[in-house]
């Protein structure tokens, strides 16, 4: 480092000494400052201190969330290597590892090796594998503030776990950017007693620089996605100013679309403008990845798969297409660009909308204010424990009372009972209570031999293997009549909320749900004039809790004209036909808008909590409206509020409206107008596949969905009728309210709600932030005439009124 001119910066010395000194820790630096280098040189500079309690084979286990991370910091540390004369081995292994390298490495394992949670657990499920640990002195963490709050975690504090047993020395080091919880998620990574624990964080700030690309006009009627295509004309000369530029969207869909309609506008950008998201081909991405590395292209269209570090030099200008969602998501973004200490990160903000303008104004005064999102550490994770624990059944087999004592350190499981320890381990050798009769079950026994458990089949230990992890996919579903004929595809998601009978819009037809069977959903035509348009998941990105706050914050600061950013400033024309035509909410209010149009009588809201939250509201409101009165609802929603549209007119008024919107018997009251049931029946097919309840891959074949879901639907009959206390079926319902249903959140916003003035305001017209709303409730309903004439049709009438 001496050589090239680079002083290591104090919080990697700091790093440094830490380690030297015996202490597992968090190191906590922006992109791009040298975070692999402050743990990685740490063993490096201690082994060169003390060669002597380093025995040969594995020193430092690496361990990241992507492989595309694994392939990038091999390189860099075996240039490290090399440069400082050190002979050690730097390898890779994970599921795009050859099987010579794989079989080599059982053999002799690496000094370093980077891998992935799941692979650890494949390396687990190998016989004799302690041996290849026992001398581990270090196992790094990269990017944990990915891997805390999702199943991928829990697997990595199972992992850490049964290393910390296997070697009682060894310490632990995670490395992650800024969150909101950062002492969570040091507690979670190291929960172990007697740990010398420590958090080094960096004092240097990342220089960032946020940029609103302002379109020509404003918009006083936004609605989304319209402004979008007009600004590819301003995104050309950004491209051509910088070197290398990332342009991030939040869907697949969205990035194809911005794919051509960039090359589109400037043709002569072929061959050095590339798309690049998870459903492209891994070599296509290795190559894209590669090229831009090697500064061959001008820009990259993407999705969130590069949003983690994957460092890329020549990169010095990121875009970010529409809402980001979230602060943490947008800094991490930006921090794709200038991936250097000394370098400005510099990202352009285009918004799709007029009131994504709003949006960059909130994350510009977040970012000032440090305000970052917390990621909740998951727990009792049923599913993934029982995987766990049939892999060390497979591997060498395991005492039970050892088991237990190991995987109660664990923050995830520290909250278990010997009760529930006990559930688990009947679960795994005879299938629990309800199917101890079936011989599939009977996956582990008990060896009188040597006192452990083990898999003794050879067929269980290798399909054990194939299906190890803790990643399930997004599934769709088909729609057909019952008739017989195809409708189209829909996310199960927004499916498996209906109830028979509901009626909702796909392929400009209105049908109704008859039912459900496996990855089917059988509908009729329908005779209602209205419906529920569907909502897709690329779109239900979830708008963060600190970021609806800061939204909130300037849309109430919006008519204070001597303190408004550039962006406010800008959307003045619209924020003052919105106080006109109806109300400006301040920080302690909450607006309801009541409109009646010749579509029939409108009710909109604003709790401004993200399209996730909002789709619960809107079914939740419209269950408390229809006891007053029976009626039936179009719903639609978007990040800032949700729309119910009826034929007749809505009973709501200044005197119920607060009942309407009370927190009293808030849950029960969600549960009565969702399909609870229906949605953990889904998410239960997730938990059976993690499990090992219902098999998804075996030699030469792996199942569909479909049919995942016919084998798991039965098994959650069966346990609803006949085991209700089965732990994997009440974690499903734990998981559908806590992330489909973001229990928790829907809590804090009825709270706040509770505690703001509620305003009731009757408009004669729709208003700049009833217009989106609209719009996204037209998108799916049958008409001769286009969206786009339809929506130029309304605005002109209801400037007329204006």
């Amino acid at each position: 480092m001496a050589e090239k001119a680079q002083a290591p910066f104090p919080f990697q010395m700091q790093t440094w000494q830490r380690y030297a000194n015996g202490y597992s820790g968090m190191v906590v630096a922006p992109t791009g400052f040298g975070k692999t280098y402050s743990v990685f040189l740490a063993v490096v500079v201690d082994y060169l201190n003390h060669p002597e309690n380093y025995p040969k084979g594995l020193k430092l286990l690496w361990i990241s969330p992507l492989r595309s991370l694994a392939k990038d910091l091999a390189k860099a540390m075996s240039t490290a290597i090399d440069e400082i004369g050190l002979d050690w081995s730097v390898q890779v292994r994970n599921g795009d590892t050859p099987t010579k390298i794989r079989r080599q490495q059982e053999r002799l394992m690496p000094d370093i090796l980077l891998t992935t949670p799941e692979t650890m657990h494949l390396l687990f499920s190998q016989k004799k594998n302690s041996r290849w640990f026992k001398d581990l002195k270090c196992v790094a963490v990269d990017e944990w503030h990915e891997l805390l709050g999702n199943k991928r975690g829990v697997l990595t504090e199972l992992t850490l776990a049964r290393l910390k047993n296997l070697s009682p020395k060894l310490q632990i080091w995670g490395i992650t950017a800024t969150i909101g919880n950062l002492e969570e998620a040091k507690n979670v990574l190291l929960p172990y007693k007697g740990l010398k624990t420590t958090q080094v964080v960096a004092k240097q700030n990342k220089k960032l620089d946020v940029i609103s690309v302002l379109p020509d006009e404003i918009e006083v009627l936004p609605w989304a996605g319209h402004l979008g295509a007009k600004m590819v004309d301003k995104i050309i000369p950004i491209i051509y100013e910088n070197t290398t530029t990332l342009i991030f969207t939040n869907t697949r869909g969205q990035s194809e679309l911005w794919y051509q309609l960039i090359l589109k506008s400037a043709p002569e950008l072929a061959g050095l403008l590339a798309i690049h998201h998870g459903s492209i081909d891994k070599k296509l991405r290795n190559w894209i990845e590669d090229s831009i590395s090697s500064g061959d292209l001008k820009a990259v269209v993407c999705t969130s798969s590069l949003d983690l570090g994957v460092d890329f030099k020549p990169v010095d200008c990121v875009i970010q297409i529409g809402s980001a969602k979230g602060v943490a998501r947008f800094v991490q973004r930006a921090g794709r660009s200038g991936h250097s200490p000394y370098e400005k990160s510099k990202i352009y903000f285009v918004p799709t909308h007029s009131l994504e303008l709003v949006e960059v104004s909130a994350l510009k005064e977040a970012i000032k204010n440090k305000e970052i999102e917390s990621r909740d550490p998951m727990v009792l994770t049923y599913d993934v424990l029982v995987q766990f624990m049939v892999t060390n059944a497979v591997g060498e087999g395991f005492d039970s009372d050892k088991l237990f004592e190991l995987i109660h350190e664990t923050h995830a499981f520290s909250y278990m009972t010997k009760d529930e320890w006990l559930w688990c381990l009947n679960f795994i050798t005879k299938g629990g209570k309800t199917l101890s009769t079936y011989e599939e079950f009977h996956k582990v026994v008990f060896d009188d031999e040597d006192g452990l458990y083990k898999v003794k089949s050879r067929r269980i230990s290798m399909l054990h293997r194939m299906n190890i992890g803790a990643i399930v996919s997004e599934a769709m579903m088909l729609v057909k009549f019952i008739s017989g004929g195809y409708v189209g595809m829909i996310e199960e998601f927004f499916i498996s909320k209906l109830k028979p009978g509901d009626s909702f819009i796909l392929a400009g037809r209105v049908l109704e749900l008859v039912t459900i069977k496996d990855m089917s959903a059988l509908v009729r035509r329908s005779k209602a004039k209205k419906a529920i348009t569907p909502s897709w998941l690329g779109g239900r990105l979830p708008l963060t809790s600190h970021l609806s706050h800061y939204l909130r914050l300037k849309l109430s600061q919006s008519l204070e004209p001597k303190r408004l950013e550039k962006e406010l400033r800008f959307l003045n024309p619209l924020i003052a036909t919105q106080d006109k035509n109806s109300h400006i909410p301040k920080a302690d209010e909450f607006l309801v808008e009541m409109i009646e149009t010749r579509d029939g009588h409108h009710l909109f809201m604003y709790p401004f909590e993200g399209r996730l939250v909002h789709e619960v509201m809107s079914s939740l409101i419209a269950y408390r409206i229809s006891k007053l009165k029976q009626l039936t609802f179009t719903i639609a929603m978007n990040d800032y509020g949700f729309e119910l549209l009826s034929d007749q007119p809505i009973p709501l008024d200044d005197g119920n409206v607060a009942d309407i919107l009370t927190k009293d018997n808030l849950m029960d009251d969600v549960i009565a107008s969702i399909n609870a049931s229906e949605m953990a029946s889904r998410k239960f097919r997730d938990i059976a596949v993690i499990s090992g309840l219902v098999v998804q891959s075996q030699p030469g074949n792996r199942k569909n969905n479909k049919s995942l879901q016919s084998s798991s639907g039965l098994i959650f009959r069966v346990l609803e009728d006949h085991e209700p206390d089965n732990l994997l079926l009440r974690q499903a319902y734990t998981e559908v309210f806590n992330q489909q249903l973001e229990e928790a959140r829907l809590k804090s916003a009825f709270e706040r709600i509770s505690n703001s003035k509620i305003i009731v305001k009757y408009a004669s017209s729709f208003t700049p932030l009833s217009f989106p709303l609209k719009v996204d409730s037209l998108r799916g309903t049958m008409s001769n005439e286009s969206l786009d004439k339809r929506i130029q049709r309304i605005k002109a009438q209801t400037q007329k009124i204006d």
